[in-house]
């Protein structure tokens, strides 16, 4: 479990960091959070979809790197083999968190259970005089990149909900084994409601850049194949065939039974 605590000097005069760091923390990650930014080159290595606990209305943005809890197919012998490293895995062992001593402020926070950090490790957080080290810098910079794409991936969102452009859907997995398996409560854009949009609203998403990413995200599912061929790779739990099924919704059946 990790320990995240707010970078200060008078606690963390000492700390360092790795100069190696690895990507362990990852290992047994099936989805890791992903922004908007990232869609476009995020697309040639796995599947962008959004995810939503059914007891909350929030939508998650993230890359799937398996096809079940606990495995990741693209680590394999400490190395990452996807041609994107998303930038929320990159970060560790760092975070933005709230800063107990100023009032809804952001601050640069460390894992202090990472065995990335440590006083026996290679870089310090501050330099001899106290003063931040350039490497705490370009930490604090880039958690500030961050922190901006997720709250333009937030708004992202909340333009494909508010247009009504989300389509629910399952992955029905047939295994060699003759065993069935289905993943659910993945969302992505529906093309087809994309493809009917106003004149008005295409000028409008194509002005403000929001077509890169719904094609993006689009364009990545096509990374499900990917993953199902990586699966097959490890020679656990082959998989025969795979099927992207849009969930239909209890009015929309309806409609067509009166049909």
């Amino acid at each position: 479990m990790a320990n995240f605590v707010p970078v200060r000097k008078e606690q963390h005069q000492n700390l360092k960091l790795a100069s190696k760091r690895d990507l362990k923390h990852v290992e047994g990650q099936h989805i890791v959070a992903i922004t908007a930014a990232e869609y476009a080159q995020a697309s040639a290595s796995f599947p962008v979809v959004l995810v939503k606990n059914p007891d909350s209305p929030r939508y998650r943005s993230v890359a799937m790197l398996g096809l079940e809890a606990g495995e990741n197919l693209y680590y394999k012998d400490s190395k990452w083999s996807g041609l994107l490293l998303p930038q929320s895995v990159g970060m560790a062992p760092f975070a933005l968190g709230l800063d107990p001593d100023k009032e809804n402020t952001l601050t640069a926070c460390v894992d202090m259970d990472s065995p990335l950090v440590g006083e026996d490790k290679d870089v310090a957080l501050f330099e001899a005089d106290g003063k931040e080290s350039e490497l705490l810098t370009n930490v604090q910079n880039s958690l500030g990149r961050l922190y901006e794409n997720e709250k333009m991936t937030e708004n992202f969102i909340k333009e494909l909900e508010e247009n009504d452009l989300l389509q629910q859907i399952d992955l029905n997995i047939d295994l060699a084994s003759g065993e069935k398996k289905k993943v659910t409560g993945i969302f992505t854009v529906n093309e087809d409601k994309v493809k009917a949009l106003s004149d008005d609203k295409v000028l409008d998403f194509h002005k403000r850049g929001l077509f890169v990413p719904i094609y993006g995200m689009l364009g990545s599912l096509g990374q499900i194949n990917r993953l199902v061929q990586l699966r097959n790779l490890t020679g656990q739990a082959q998989i025969s065939g795979i099927q992207i099924a849009p969930v239909v919704k209890e009015a929309a059946k309806e409609e067509v039974a009166e049909s």
